[in-house]
């Protein structure tokens, strides 16, 4: 009876999400004329700041938002009232250095973002207009990453902020395409691929401690999760990849595979009816997606061939990464064009030591705020961490293969790559439901 409610319920579900995906999918853009433009709002999050600018999102009419582009001179927080005047335009596609075509009108639109106003004319007339419970995450988390940074020298303290709260806008361009160029951009984004791994080490060290219980490691994970999010200010891309790792987590904990991949399933549709475009034109959702259905399905039918490697806590880290790497591969060369081939070493170099890394960037930041002379000896300790990470990442993007381009990857092999992914996950257990049904 409860499987037939919940069967129902995901049908209901689906026709909704159907509907609504329909009905945002038509909606027109918002009429406003382009060109020069006067308002007063209030800035919708936090300040995104980058090498040579910072970008804030202000609402102009409701559910219509645009991205301002300013120096970096003035310090603007989230929730200050402001007057601006400019030149109000669209934005446009580009091309990215892989050949490949970026929609970045839809990108934005994802978020709401319809307009783009550059080096506008900008008053702050007022402060503390945004969310209590947002402006005070915000808050902690800048003064966090202040006195960790004061612990940790550059460009160290870069890859902290990037591994325990997602920030990777201060990067230089250099920096970042290293990243790419192994495959390890994913341990400063906000993914479903990032936190799950971590969590999962975390409650793996917990797990293997004799006289803890393993419903505490669980919990421990999970609670690593929740921490996560709260430190990135609760957005919604952390929040979306906090429940899928949370998901991932309870499945590899339970061995309930085919409830977890329903709860995975209903998962997407809620945040789907929330807003339909992430389906579409949220990469981070999408990776988040298939790395977390590899995490729970594919990882545990792939370590029957790591039984060579000797000791288990590598066994697993290798098994899971290769999981990960394999099945978001097909999407990326898609997406991107951009083909890591020393991503799968690279991973392996760098993951086990992420967990304590993170760890210690928390305790650095904690006892920061509390005695920052406490921070001192953590933070030389992370930064050693930290070095090895930077210098494993270097070593391979300057290898001469470490990456290809490929442009034009075209999408019918990757239809066919995941169908037969899904194929050898999936075909057996569905046709085995399906013929003790239909014996009975």
């Amino acid at each position: 009876m409860r499987k037939k409610f919940t069967s129902y319920l995901l049908i209901i579900l689906v026709i909704v999400t159907v509907i609504r995906f329909y009905i945002v999918f038509t909606k027109k853009d918002p009429d406003i004329k382009l060109g020069f433009f006067s308002g007063t709002s209030v800035i919708q999050d936090e300040p995104n700041i980058r090498e040579t600018n910072q970008k804030l999102t202000v609402e102009v009419m409701k559910g219509v938002d645009v991205l301002i582009t300013t120096d970096l001179f003035t310090d603007y927080k989230y929730g200050d009232e402001i007057k601006f005047s400019g030149m109000l335009e669209k934005p446009d596609n580009f091309e990215t250095d892989q050949g490949k075509t970026f929609d970045y009108i839809n990108y934005l639109k994802k978020d709401g973002i319809y307009f783009l106003m550059k080096n506008p004319r900008i008053e702050i007339l007022s402060r503390g207009h945004g969310n209590f419970l947002k402006s005070i995450l915000f808050s902690a988390k800048e003064k966090f990453l202040e006195k960790m940074n004061r612990a940790i020298p550059e460009p160290e303290s870069l890859l902290m902020g990037g591994l325990i709260l997602g920030e990777k806008s201060s990067f230089s361009q250099a920096l970042r395409q290293s990243f790419v160029n192994t495959g390890t951009i994913h341990i400063v984004a906000l993914s479903g691929y990032n936190v799950t791994i971590v969590a999962e080490w975390i409650m793996k060290i917990f797990g293997a401690i004799s006289f803890v219980p393993k419903n505490f490691g669980i919990g421990i994970g999970i609670f690593s999760i929740i921490l996560f999010v709260l430190m990135t200010g609760g957005s919604s891309t952390a929040i979306r990849a906090g429940i899928m790792a949370v998901l991932a987590l309870y499945a590899r904990a339970t061995g309930r595979n085919y409830d977890a991949g329903r709860a995975l399933v209903f998962a997407g549709i809620i945040m789907i009816l929330i807003n339909p475009l992430l389906l579409v034109y949220d990469v981070s959702f999408q990776l988040s997606f298939l790395a977390t259905i590899a995490v729970i399905f594919l990882s545990p039918k792939l370590e029957q061939y790591f039984y060579f490697i000797k000791w288990a806590w590598l066994r697993d880290i290798v098994c899971v990464t290769f999981s990960a790497y394999v099945f978001v591969t097909p999407f990326i060369l898609y997406q991107m064009g951009n083909l890591s081939v020393v991503a799968l070493p690279a991973n392996i170099l760098i993951l086990p030591f992420i967990p304590l890394t993170m760890i210690l960037g928390f305790v650095t930041g904690f006892f920061g705020l509390i005695f920052f002379l406490l921070a001192i000896p953590f933070g030389y300790i992370s930064y050693a961490f930290l070095h090895y990470e930077l210098g494993t990442i270097a070593f391979f993007s300057h290898l001469p293969f470490a990456s290809f381009a490929i442009p034009n990857f075209p999408l019918v092999l990757v239809v066919l790559i995941y169908l037969f992914f899904f194929y050898k996950l999936f075909w057996k257990s569905l046709k085995k439901r399906f013929i003790n049904k239909k014996d009975l």
